[in-house]
């Protein structure tokens, strides 16, 4: 028999999934605790505690005015590009730029072509991008995806920026919408080809986030690598129940 989760905890779900889709925007007011208290039928400091959740993953803030959506406090992953790009019409945080580095069709690595599902050597699209702000190099990030895309969205093989990111562009010409993603964090030495573009030196350990994506039917939209740039980290807060 599924347990329920806890109040606080559907509280939390309820208001991200509302900040997710876009139903609350950038800057949108919550209502007030005692205004969720009287709503879900629990006491001030469960919904209290609701949004303590949402503060502590970077979603909300609070002040004496209240509690308005805020993701200006999370970690600018490919991930977080994605939710940021569909909350607030843009995948980038104040300050922040892109170079594009390069872009192209090309045969699919072992590692890629197993995380898209597709047979080795395919032929696959690959994005790469310097994401930069005022402290320097934001995260190196590698995107893969399949090669059929580059059919239907030919921009995705020209070396500029994208208006609506790879995200946007995807889901428009192919109809194919992201719904689910896994992520993975690791600790690996920069290679040769990129070490220049983070600032570093060849073999320097390195924060590394893998995405994978999958879109409602259950198929791997795009696999993707960030090489989070020097003095750059992941964090993440809760409250256990």
């Amino acid at each position: 028999m599924r347990r329920e989760p806890p109040p606080f905890v559907q509280i939390a779900d309820h208001f991200r999934q509302q900040i997710i889709d876009g139903e609350l925007a950038p800057e949108a007011k919550l209502p007030s605790i005692a205004a969720i208290s009287e709503e879900w039928g629990v006491a001030t400091a469960t919904a209290a505690k609701g949004i303590k959740q949402l503060q502590a993953e970077g979603y909300v803030r609070s002040s004496t005015q209240g509690t308005f959506v805020d993701l200006g406090a999370k970690q600018t992953t490919g991930a977080d590009r994605l939710q940021m790009l569909r909350v607030g019409g843009t995948g980038f945080r104040p300050g922040e730029r892109v170079e594009i580095v390069g872009a192209e069709v090309v045969p699919a690595p072992a590692d890629v072509a197993e995380a898209l599902g597709l047979e080795e050597g395919a032929g696959v699209v690959t994005r790469r991008r310097r994401y930069l702000d005022d402290g320097g190099v934001v995260a190196l990030s590698t995107s893969w995806l399949p090669g059929e895309f580059a059919d239907a969205a030919p921009e995705l093989v020209e070396s500029a920026p994208l208006p609506k990111m790879t995200f946007g562009l995807v889901e428009e010409r192919t109809g194919r919408r992201t719904v689910r993603r896994s992520d993975v964090v690791s600790l690996r030495p920069v290679p040769a080809g990129d070490a220049e573009l983070l600032g570093v030196e060849v073999g320097a350990p390195a924060l590394v986030m893998a995405n994978r994506y999958w879109d409602e039917d259950g198929a791997v939209t795009e696999y993707a690598t960030d090489f989070l740039g020097p003095g750059r980290h992941l964090s993440a807060e809760y409250d256990l129940p």
